[in-house]
């Protein structure tokens, strides 16, 4: 599995996820978005680390944008 879907990817912005997305877990913003087929998680940069593992056998995509982190913090 890729970390990126490019159809879906390509037709998205360069960041989609905002800081109005938050994490199914913990409720800290979003870097993450998980597509299943039963539908969609949001996790932060933790908690997405935390169950790619586990998430990686079933997600149809990973969208990983949790290098805006250092991006972020460089600013």
């Amino acid at each position: 599995m890729s970390q990126t879907n490019g159809a879906l990817d390509a037709l998205e912005s360069e960041f989609s996820l905002t800081a109005n997305d938050r994490c199914d877990s913990c409720g800290a913003q979003a870097y993450i978005r998980v597509q299943l087929d039963s539908g969609e998680l949001l996790f932060c940069a933790h908690h997405g680390k935390k169950y790619q593992e586990k998430l990686s056998s079933i997600a149809q995509s990973w969208h990983d944008e949790s290098s805006r982190l250092l991006q972020e913090s460089k600013a």
